[in-house]
């Protein structure tokens, strides 16, 4: 008995850390996702792009979602997950830290838009998207 329960203990101690890994993965991407979030959907969750192909808070398609699947190893999320703004969310976080995991914001932004993973050796073809990203990156970091 003593055994079981240590290990519940032990499974309730680990349970806690990784949910505050996934708190603090959040929290290090903020700023950015508002940003992209901003300049994608005007932050609304239900937002549909002019062709129909990108949808939800931040204007995810049906690739990206299944790349996602992929990374994870399993079928976590689905095509309607787009339009909930958390599993969107899960979904940037996601990608970023298989592609990104450096953290570089710049490459961030610029592999958000352009899904290219040499995007940094493009630069040109998501110059204005960054700048507009930035924008409200830099207007969101003066208002905190």
């Amino acid at each position: 008995m003593k055994k079981l329960i240590t290990l519940f203990i032990l499974f309730a101690v680990v349970q806690i850390r990784l949910s505050a890994a996934d708190l603090n993965l959040e929290k290090k991407w903020a700023q950015v996702i508002y940003a992209i979030s901003r300049v994608e959907s005007e932050g609304n969750p239900k937002a549909v792009s002019k062709c129909g192909r990108y949808v939800g808070y931040l204007q995810i398609s049906q690739i990206l979602v299944r790349e996602c699947n992929r990374i994870i190893g399993k079928q976590e999320f689905t095509y309607a997950d787009r339009y909930d703004k958390q599993k969107s969310i899960d979904m940037f976080i996601t990608y970023m830290e298989r592609f990104n995991p450096e953290g570089n914001i710049e490459k961030a932004i610029r592999l958000w838009n352009s899904g290219d993973l040499n995007c940094m050796n493009h630069k040109a073809s998501t110059d204005g998207y960054y700048r507009r990203v930035m924008n409200k990156f830099s207007v969101q970091a003066t208002m905190e």
